[in-house]
């Protein structure tokens, strides 16, 4: 089995400690960015650059052959209210063993950990018939996948196997749900507010419409391994000219998530037949991200995200389980995510083999003092590196 030294273990930690204390918005990852090629270089890596787009590669191996790839994103959310804290957002903290931070298990713990796996799969001096290619993509978390998307299909790596760092506790995840974000803009009519009668109050229609999304929430189709999917109201705004003017418009936006076999056609219809059936006017489509790096890249994604399952008994999968159990002794369970992540777009839209495998618990993921325990990013480490020498040795 592939072991860091002592040394290396401590340069791994002190490497996360640097990413925590460097904030990294989606959109401004630029800091982390080159805080992430420099260890590359420092360690050896073969080949390492930044992309148009802002991602990180680094490639261990050949250029030919077989690619594994390790996807792991470099951007956080916001921290919210600071007062929920107990621990300085980016002050890495260390206490018993658990580091603390925004980003600590989503995931910059995985990406240390896949940067160090790489390296001692290097320092191995295995013979390989392929390329391992660490990656810290940019804007995961507004728009999964895209990054990753111009990796592949503009910059030309097309990997045979991808591993996701998202936080799965050191079990294997295979699949999960997708998401679509829509837009409903309830039509009204404006009218002073000392005379509502003369307008239609768009809020007062859009509240009736929440209501009848919420029971079609309810009746949503249910996957035996992905679950069911949802639909929840999260955010909704009016375009009133002041506030003693009934809106003309009022505007929610809807977070759906789709399990197995759901559409973006079959998705609107039910959203339109609850317009319908409420008698109201109304305007809906699928909402755009407008997607600017910290490079200047710029483009427009509408936010469609399909579900995804890889089989239990596909080759990736089970080597995935062999490395965990060859590193650990223990057999992983094997599952999915809850949330979204970058394989809605490699598994789910290109079709590469994905499975997810990172340090840390879902749970911690945009929660007030995130944070992750140390010797779980060591294990992922052995495992990251175990995985890549079973996929990419030469026979």
């Amino acid at each position: 089995m592939l072991t860091l030294s002592e040394q290396d273990q401590q340069n791994l930690i002190a490497f996360l400690r640097d990413l925590v204390t460097i904030p990294s918005l989606s959109g401004d990852e630029k800091g982390v960015a080159e805080r992430l090629k420099q260890e590359m270089e420092r360690l050896g890596f073969d080949e390492v650059w930044i992309d148009r787009v802002g991602n990180v590669v680094g490639r261990i191996g050949p250029g030919q052959g077989p690619k594994l790839l390790f996807d792991g994103h470099m951007d956080t959310v916001g921290i919210g209210d600071p007062q929920t804290w107990f621990h300085d957002p980016f002050g890495a903290e260390i206490k018993n063993g658990v580091l603390y931070g925004r980003g600590a298990c989503d995931m910059k713990g995985a990406l240390a950990s896949m940067v160090y796996g790489a390296a001692l799969l290097k320092r191995s001096k295995l013979p390989l018939a392929g390329a391992l290619y660490v990656v810290g993509v940019v804007q995961e978390e507004p728009c999964e996948g895209h990054a990753v998307r111009l990796l592949i299909e503009e910059e030309g790596i097309r990997p045979d196997w991808v591993v996701l760092g998202e936080p799965s506790n050191l079990q294997i995840s295979r699949g999960h749900r997708g998401r679509m974000e829509l837009y409903v803009t309830v039509k009204g009519r404006a009218a002073h507010a000392s005379m509502p009668q003369r307008g239609e109050n768009a809020v007062y229609n859009a509240a009736r419409l929440v209501f009848a999304l919420d029971l079609l929430a309810a009746s949503l189709p249910e996957d035996p391994f992905l679950g069911k999917g949802t639909l929840a109201v999260t955010q909704i705004y009016n375009t009133g000219g002041s506030r003693n003017a009934i809106p003309d418009s009022c505007t929610l936006i809807i977070d759906r998530r789709l399990t197995l076999g759901e559409t973006e056609s079959k998705v609107l219809a039910e959203v339109q037949g609850a317009v319908i059936r409420e008698g109201i006017r109304a305007e809906m489509g699928v909402t755009e991200y407008h997607f600017t790096s910290y490079t200047g890249f710029e483009s427009k994604v509408p936010q469609r995200y399909p579900a995804w399952v890889l089989p239990e008994e596909h080759l990736l999968v089970q080597a995935a389980a062999w490395a965990v159990r060859r590193v650990t002794g223990e057999r992983p369970a094997i599952g999915r995510y809850n949330f979204s992540t970058d394989g809605a777009y490699t598994m789910g839209i290109a079709g590469i083999p994905t499975v997810g495998f990172g340090p840390g618990q879902e749970s911690q993921a945009h929660a007030a003092d995130e944070h992750i325990r140390l010797a779980d990013c060591i294990t992922a480490a052995h495992v990251y590196a175990q995985l890549a020498a079973d996929l990419l040795q030469e026979a």
